[in-house]
């Protein structure tokens, strides 16, 4: 590589290199990791969609019974993203994904065995689907973290929108795959298909070459945890990036937890158009992660990262402006803005952090940003259910546009934008 330009104390890679390698193969190993993400990927979505169905139909669940289920499926993200990072850090990141996903296999042949066994209950259904959200948390951590090992620096954009776009089809294609093979097979079908995705993912992930790394001193847990946050707060790019994610999160939620009702009975939306709305969240991130090569070759790369906050911002007002012109296809326009503008952020700001980031730190950080984002989810949609239910849907729509003016402007005033090219980290220049 050629001896990187310093901008605003980094040193820079150029901005035409950011996706340089879509004009070129990726390295074999990486396809096997991007072949296994989409196969675990599906697994979980298929596997999350699959179990409320399962509960209402099968067990009688209510909406109480659901939410708990929703719950132990998340909780993982918050108490066990930590310990992934410190173990993504120290141990084999191939060993750590493929007994993760492997725990996932059991967890969905346990259920499929109960199904079949006519012995499933609600209980037994939520602490499966815990043990199945383990496996992706551990990949959620890991992979960032092995990327940067598997590719080139000036691959690492394209690699991201690869890996991006296998969890965007999961994300939209599990869901409507549950839902058929359920009403046309059965329940006992759905766990049996992700759970032969899911051991496709561990093979894919047992034949993967990892390189070797040196080996860390022996240290305490709490030492690299404290390393790691530390990095990320005193860090100029990555703690505004961090601090983003929590607001957007939050206000996302908060939106997302009146809008059905909002939907229904202010907007007079069917459930069908509904659908549709969701539907163009879906398009927005699918198209942002095809798009995402084309516009990074043609601004910089703090711009690149800037889309995103502004695009939720611009949804948000889009979306509270039904409360003045109501209609059906504003929302709409809403859901794929917060589609295509995070899945630019989701792909700039990985690559940010993998550039910026030590290779022996990249597992600490990623749990960090992962517990950060996923733990403000729950809370942006308490905010939610208090607010709507307290002065009703149009204050939430306002206070979530206010959320999402404040994340925008903080990435506006950080070091952020400034950024013409991807930067590399301090450790690695003389």
């Amino acid at each position: 590589m050629s001896e990187p330009q310093w901008e605003h104390g980094y040193p820079c890679v150029k901005a035409s290199s950011m996706f340089a390698a879509t004009a070129t193969r990726l390295p074999a190993a990486f396809n096997r990791l991007a072949w296994s993400n989409l196969a675990a990927q599906s697994a979980e979505q298929i596997g999350l969609a699959a179990a409320p169905i399962v509960a209402v139909l099968a067990l009688g669940a209510g909406e109480g019974e659901t939410g708990l289920l929703q719950m132990a499926q998340t909780l993982p993200f918050l108490l066990l993203s930590f310990p992934a990072g410190v173990l993504a850090d120290r141990t084999s990141r191939r060993r750590l994904m493929a007994t993760a996903e492997g725990l996932r296999v059991l967890s969905l042949l346990a259920i499929l065995v109960l199904i079949l066994g006519g012995s499933l209950t609600m209980p037994l259904l939520a602490i499966l689907g815990f043990i199945g959200a383990s496996g992706t948390v551990a990949y959620g951590v890991a992979a960032p973290s092995l990327v940067p090992a598997l590719v080139a620096r000036d691959e690492l954009a394209a690699a991201n929108a690869r890996l991006e776009v296998a969890r965007t089809t999961a994300f939209i294609a599990g869901p409507a795959a549950a839902g058929l093979v359920v009403g046309w097979l059965g329940a006992g079908a759905a766990f049996a298909f992700a759970a032969a995705l899911s051991t496709l993912a561990v093979l894919l992930f047992l034949g993967l070459e990892e390189p070797p790394r040196p080996k860390l001193p022996p240290r305490h847990f709490f030492q690299d945890l404290t390393e790691g946050t530390r990095f990320v707060v005193s860090h100029t790019l990555l703690r505004p990036t961090v601090m983003t994610a929590i607001i957007y999160n939050t206000s996302f939620f908060m939106m997302q937890a009146v809008f059905v009702p909002y939907a229904v009975r202010s907007l007079g939306m069917s459930a069908t158009a509904i659908g549709v709305a969701f539907a163009f969240n879906g398009i927005g991130l699918v198209g942002g992660a095809l798009l995402a090569p084309t516009i990074a070759r043609r601004i910089t790369f703090g711009a690149f990262v800037t889309l995103g906050p502004v695009c939720g911002f611009l949804a948000s007002v889009v979306m509270a402006s039904t409360l003045w012109l109501p209609s059906t296809w504003l929302p709409a326009l809403s859901y794929f803005l917060l589609g295509i503008g995070p899945m630019l952020w989701i792909i700039g700001t990985a690559t940010l952090r993998q550039s910026v980031t030590p290779p022996g730190m990249l597992g600490r950080v990623s749990a960090i940003v992962i517990t950060a984002t996923q733990g403000s989810r729950p809370m942006g949609a308490a905010l939610g259910a208090l607010i709507g239910g307290t002065w009703g849907a149009g204050p939430c729509l306002v206070i979530a546009a206010i959320g999402f003016f404040t994340q925008m402007m903080l990435v506006l005033f950080s070091p952020l934008p400034r950024l013409l090219r991807q930067p590399e980290p301090m450790a690695q220049t003389p």
